[in-house]
C-alpha cells in the first residue's frame, strides 16, 4: 500500500473570497454590489449570471461597470450587465424572499415565502427559478450548507457553529453531517485532513482508469493515459485528504468498473459520494437515469429538470462530473445527435457510445482475466 501524504493545494484567494460563494449561488442580492470578469472569455457579468460557471482562477472582480470595461472587458450578452435596466421587474420581490430564505431558521415552503412577497405561489415559483437558477427550496438548501461550513471555519467550537448556522441542535445536524459536508464537522474544521481516500488504477478499454474510494462511497473515477497525471488530478480535487493507493483491496472495485465498460449490459451499481452545488446535483442524478444505449441532448437535459433555458450550464455541469462512467455525461450531446466535448476526450466518449450501442456478450467468470494492474 502506497500513502501520499498531503499536499498543500496551490494557493486560490477567489475561493476563499465571498464574491465568489455569491457568484456560484448566483445570489441576486449581490447585485450592483460588484461584478465579476472572466479571463478566458473576455467578459464581465452581474453576480447572478446564469451562464456557465468558470473556474475561479479565470476570474477578477470589479466594483463598477467602468471598471470592467476600462479594463478591457465587454459586456455579457447573457446578463446584460450594461443595461440593468432589462433585469427582471420582479427581482425587488425575488431578492425579499432571498433575505427571508436566509434569515429563516427553518427551510419554508414556496407557498409561504409567496405569500410573503405578495405574489401567486405558481407564478413566484417560475420567477424564482427563473432569476437564481434554482428552486426556492434548492436555495435554502445551498445557503444553511454554505453557512454551516463558513461558522466551521469562524467559531471556537463545532457546538456554537451548528447553533449559529440556524440547526436547533447538534443531533439535528449531525444526522445529515456526511451528507452535508462529505464528514464529520469536526474533520471539516480540520480542512478534511483526516480523511481517507483509497484508490486504484487499471488498464481498461479507454486507457487507464482510477477509481476512488472515501468512507461514503465511490467519489471519482478519473480517465487518461498517464497513472501520474492520474494520481495529480485526485490530489488537485481532494487537497486535503489522505491518498493511499490499494490496488489489492479495491480490486474487486475496480474490476467491477472495467467489466462495465467493456461489457455495460451487466449494469453497474454502486454507492456514490456525489459532491457538487444544487444544479449539479439535478443533472447528475438526470443522467444516471439515460438508459444505456440511449442519449439526450444537452437542451433536454436542461427541459427535464426545469430548466430549459440552462443548456450551457449543464454542459458545465457535465464537464464538473469527476465520477465518470457511474455518472453518464457521455450520455449527452448535441442537439443534432453529434457528438461533442468531454472531459476525458471526445474518442473516449464516441467508445463509449459505440460500445453501448453495441452490447457485446462477456464471459462473467472471467472478469479476473481483464488486463488489471500497472
Amino acid at each position: 500500500m502506497t500513502i501520499l501524504k498531503n499536499k498543500t493545494p496551490v494557493t486560490d484567494q477567489n475561493k476563499d473570497d465571498p464574491r465568489w460563494h455569491a457568484i456560484v449561488m448566483r445570489e441576486i442580492k449581490a447585485n450592483g454590489k460588484f461584478f465579476y470578469a472572466v479571463k478566458t472569455t473576455g467578459v464581465y457579468c452581474h453576480p447572478f449570471c446564469a451562464a456557465r460557471l468558470p473556474r475561479p482562477e479565470n476570474i477578477c472582480f470589479y466594483t463598477t461597470q467602468e471598471e470592467a470595461e476600462q479594463a478591457g472587458f465587454r459586456p455579457c450578452k447573457r446578463c446584460k450587465p450594461d443595461r440593468p435596466s432589462l433585469i427582471n421587474p420582479h427581482i425587488t420581490e425575488i431578492i425579499q424572499s432571498c433575505r427571508i430564505i436566509e434569515k429563516a431558521e427553518d427551510i419554508l415552503s414556496f407557498k409561504d415565502l409567496a405569500k410573503q412577497v405578495g405574489m401567486s405561489a405558481y407564478h413566484f415559483h417560475r420567477l424564482f427559478k427563473q432569476i437564481t437558477g434554482l428552486t426556492p427550496y434548492q436555495y435554502a438548501v445551498a445557503h444553511k450548507i454554505n453557512r454551516i461550513k463558513r461558522e466551521l471555519s469562524q467559531e471556537s467550537t463545532v457546538t456554537q457553529a451548528i447553533l449559529n448556522a440556524g440547526y436547533n441542535s447538534n443531533s439535528r445536524f449531525y444526522e445529515k453531517s456526511n451528507e452535508v459536508l462529505g464528514m464529520t464537522p469536526s474533520n471539516y474544521r480540520r480542512g478534511g485532513k483526516n480523511m481517507e481516500i483509497r484508490f486504484a488504477i487499471s488498464k481498461c478499454l479507454l486507457g487507464l482508469i482510477l477509481v476512488a474510494q472515501s468512507a461514503l462511497g465511490v467519489c471519482a473515477i478519473l480517465l487518461g493515459d498517464d497513472s501520474k497525471a492520474l494520481v495529480h488530478d485526485l490530489q488537485e480535487r481532494f487537497p486535503h485528504a489522505n491518498l493511499m493507493r490499494e490496488d489489492d483491496n479495491l480490486k474487486q472495485l475496480i474490476v467491477s468498473v472495467v467489466g462495465f465498460i467493456e461489457a455495460p449490459e451487466i449494469g453497474l451499481d454502486l454507492p456514490l459520494d456525489i459532491r457538487g452545488t444544487a444544479f449539479q446535483q439535478r443533472v447528475w442524478q438526470l443522467l444516471r437515469q439515460i438508459p444505456i444505449g440511449q442519449t439526450l441532448s444537452y437542451t433536454e437535459v436542461a427541459r427535464r429538470i426545469g430548466a430549459p433555458k440552462s443548456a450551457r450550464a449543464v454542459a458545465g455541469a457535465c464537464a464538473a462530473n469527476q465520477i465518470a462512467i457511474a455518472i453518464p455525461c457521455h450520455r449527452v450531446v448535441r442537439s443534432d445527435g453529434k457528438i461533442s466535448g468531454y472531459r476525458w476526450g471526445i474518442e473516449r466518449k464516441r467508445t463509449l457510445l459505440d460500445n453501448e450501442g453495441t452490447v457485446k456478450k462477456i464471459n462473467v467468470k472471467n472478469y479476473d482475466e481483464l488486463n488489471y494492474g500497472l
